[in-house]
């Protein structure tokens, strides 16, 4: 079973957050290849996981893309993927986020060298702390180099959601610290403004790809009021932000 398909099925309503995996790299593929395409040359992927977008985007040779990830995670993936070729210039750095001094010596390095970075953060910040969330903000904003910073978006109904108390006991590993009383204005409090964002239901009905709702939620959905439904679109996304300082 693939590595996505596995985190999938752990979830909770594992055939919807299928969709929303699906959905929510369409979005990110598209923000990176605009970036891309507006002269972005370095990519600096934080918390990059099992990410295998440097191997099946149709991306410049020219570009430099970097993964930092713990030293086990690094070591796992450059182990399995031996023996493939990515498609642009790549490069893996063991690093703990948690450790600012060293995610400063890391950034530093890579803005050193980058003429226009963006930096991707998926499915990272979530499980950070408001404080953690800010330090990583301020840190990124510093570098005069850093163009963009892709980050996920969630609305309050969807962590009041995930605190339940079933969803929280089955997240119990990876629960939600980020919790910003307003996090558009959070973010450009730290000198981050939004660029574009793209809510992912919205996102799978302009690609002809509905989400797939459980039967007790289409029912609630149905009658719930105009407005309510209308928020629902809005529930989750991910954002491209500007860094204001350099724009």
């Amino acid at each position: 079973m693939p590595q996505n398909e596995k985190t999938a099925t752990a979830m909770p309503m594992p055939f919807m957050t299928k969709q929303i995996i699906a959905i929510r790299t369409c979005v990110i593929d598209d923000y990176i290849r605009s970036a891309v395409a507006e002269g972005v040359d370095t990519v600096l992927n934080i918390g990059a996981g099992l990410d295998t977008r440097p191997y099946r985007m149709d991306i410049p040779e020219s570009l430099v893309w970097i993964e930092a990830d713990y030293p086990h995670v690094i070591a796992f993936k450059q182990e399995r993927l031996s023996g493939q070729e990515p498609r642009c210039r790549l490069e893996r750095v063991p690093l703990d986020l948690a450790n600012r001094s060293e995610r400063r010596k890391v950034f530093t390095r890579v803005n050193d060298r980058a003429k226009k970075l963006l930096v991707l953060a998926e499915g990272v910040i979530s499980y950070l702390s408001v404080d953690e969330v800010g330090s990583l903000a301020d840190d990124l904003e510093a570098l005069d180099h850093t163009r963009y910073w892709i980050v996920e978006y969630f609305s309050p109904e969807v962590v009041k959601f995930r605190q339940r108390r079933r969803i929280a006991r089955k997240m119990g590993n990876a629960p939600f610290k980020f919790v910003p009383e307003d996090y558009f204005g959070f973010f450009a409090e730290h000198g981050w403004h939004v660029k574009e964002i793209r809510y992912l239901a919205e996102e799978a009905e302009r690609l002809g790809r509905p989400i797939q709702l459980p039967p007790i939620l289409k029912i609630r959905r149905l009658f719930a009021p105009k407005k309510r439904r209308a928020a629902f679109r809005k529930f989750q996304g991910y954002v491209l932000f500007v860094n204001q300082t350099v724009e």
